[in-house]
């Protein structure tokens, strides 16, 4: 009798994917105030937010690696999703453990300014409003400048706008239990190219980061 041959089980791969979860806002009231450090700091979105992978045995049969072949460091994607509005005054970025939002300078302060007007204040009011819902109890607020003029002035400029972008924050939430990272990176971290003017646009920006529910 003739016996058919089998055929191998497939090659089973492990990948651990984390989603990002996108949540709505709304408006709250209150007070609190915090000022800008002068020491270093790590601007977000430059830390690990993944948790680690799970572990795959190299010498598990099931793998059905030729022979010879070895698995690589295994790795967790943190995805991250980006939804910018059509003007690309406002960005929001969703990470494993974090939301952040950017607002561009030109839609909260004149030219060299760190004073904030009636809409740029609306603005800050809906992102306090998310805060409030996410249950954040830490707030990071970072500036951020493009690199024309010097270095000193951006640094300046770039942490009087997260201060003044904190205190409308500070006064909407009016938690006591909310702690605020303030800090002004003048024209460190930019996220696009300086040697154009929609660069530096993206660039001249302020971050208010804080983590997602259930992170």
């Amino acid at each position: 009798m003739t016996r058919t041959p089998t055929r191998p089980a497939p090659p089973r791969l492990a990948l651990v994917l984390s989603a990002a979860t996108v949540m709505v806002a709304a408006n709250l009231y209150g007070a609190v105030v915090a000022h800008a450090d002068d020491g270093p700091g790590v601007p977000p979105g430059t830390e690990a937010s993944a948790s680690a992978p799970v572990e795959v045995d190299p010498n598990d049969p099931d793998l059905k690696l030729p022979e010879g072949a070895t698995l690589t460091e295994p790795k967790v994607l943190d995805i991250k999703q980006i939804v910018e509005d059509k003007s690309g005054d406002e960005r929001r970025e969703d990470t494993n453990s974090d939301v952040t939002f950017a607002l561009q300078a030109e839609v909260l302060f004149g030219k060299d300014s760190a004073k904030l007007g009636a809409e740029a204040k609306a603005r800050i009011a809906t992102i306090a409003g998310e805060i409030k819902t996410q249950n954040a109890t830490k707030v990071r607020v970072f500036g951020f400048t493009d690199n024309l003029g010097s270095s000193a002035h951006g640094d300046v400029l770039s942490r009087q706008r997260a201060n003044a972008v904190q205190a409308v924050l500070g006064r909407e939430l009016s938690d006591a239990n909310i702690t605020y990272e303030v800090r002004g990176y003048g024209e460190q971290y930019p996220i696009a190219d300086n040697s154009t003017e929609a660069g530096r646009k993206k660039n001249r920006r302020v971050e208010i980061t804080f983590p997602r529910t259930g992170s």
